[in-house]
């Protein structure tokens, strides 16, 4: 498998597999958190050979980027890619801003807080509801040309937000929610990427943790946007797939990252991690090449997902 993927037009070049941290620093969003353990999993997955760690304002208002900011000091910058986002205007109760003025200000804490010159990805987090997208986009191809970031991406925006941004031609990458059991990407967005040559990340790979083989149907509960007979389909197709990663001597969660791995639609899959354990389990994903018998068996067991 060829490892390394170009970013949409640009020279940012990355392996296919990243760090999630929204469990690093993420207090606002995830309970007992603790910050030694942020720093510890940053570090593995740098160890390990992870070289792109994909952050955001939002994971705790800033704390991710400065745990980052913090262990990259002791590493080549030049081997790492740092990715971030920023829409919550933090003077304006957290609600999105795509201003230009927001969007460069934005830009500059980042870069405080990441203890960095540049941002290889910098991504508008969310939409707002009044800045023309194209002019949003402009903004940062300023920041672009001056060196302050390296790719302009965007996220959680809808297809048609996606194209007023990239009216330019100046998007590289998009980020948004896709997993085997949340498709809807495949049939409108993906052609799009594709077409305009625009890189694409997914958050939520795993579907917070229900394509890793941990969960049984007694667990339904918590999975209360499927209904019984979804969930029932849903644990049968990750059985499916506990067998073919029995073949590989692999993890359930190892298979399915190796299938996003070989997706052609797909750039950079970022798995997040609270323990440098699960770092650890995540990069083993590297070492599993699967067969185009097996990637097509697990596109089929999740074919009523799409």
């Amino acid at each position: 498998m060829n490892n390394l993927i170009k970013i949409g037009n640009t020279e940012v070049t990355s392996k296919k597999i990243g760090l999630g941290t929204n469990k690093v620093g993420g207090h606002n969003l995830f309970d007992n958190l603790k910050d030694e353990d942020g720093y510890a999993v940053v570090k593995k997955a740098i160890d390990s050979g992870i070289t792109t760690l994909d952050t955001a304002y939002m994971y705790g208002l800033g704390r991710s980027e400065e745990i980052i900011g913090d262990v990259i000091q002791d590493y080549d910058r030049s081997k790492l890619v740092i990715a971030t986002k920023a829409a919550q205007d933090p003077d304006n109760d957290l609600k999105n801003n795509n201003s230009p003025k927001f969007l460069k200000a934005a830009v500059d804490s980042a870069l405080k807080r990441l203890k960095t010159d540049y941002i290889d990805i910098f991504y508008i987090h969310f939409p707002d509801e009044t800045t023309p997208k194209d002019e949003a986009v402009r903004a940062l191809n300023e920041l672009k040309k001056a060196g302050k970031i390296r790719a302009i991406g965007v996220s959680n925006f809808s297809l048609d937000q996606i194209k007023e941004a990239n009216k330019d031609g100046l998007v590289d990458i998009v980020e948004d929610n896709y997993s085997l059991v949340h498709r809807n990407a495949e049939s409108e967005l993906f052609p799009y990427l594709r077409a305009n040559n625009i890189s694409f990340v997914p958050y939520f790979p795993l579907a917070s943790g229900l394509l890793t083989g941990k969960y049984s149907a007694a667990d339904h509960k918590k999975f209360s946007q499927y209904t019984e007979a979804q969930y029932t389909d849903l644990l049968a197709a990750v059985e499916q797939v506990r067998k073919i990663a029995d073949k590989y001597e692999a993890s359930v969660a190892q298979v399915i990252l190796a299938w996003y791995m070989k997706n052609p639609d797909i750039s950079i899959v970022i798995p997040g991690a609270r323990k440098p354990e699960q770092v650890e389990q995540n990069v083993k994903a590297l070492d599993v090449e699967l067969r185009n018998s097996d990637y097509h068996a697990i596109d089929e067991a999740f074919a009523d997902f799409a």
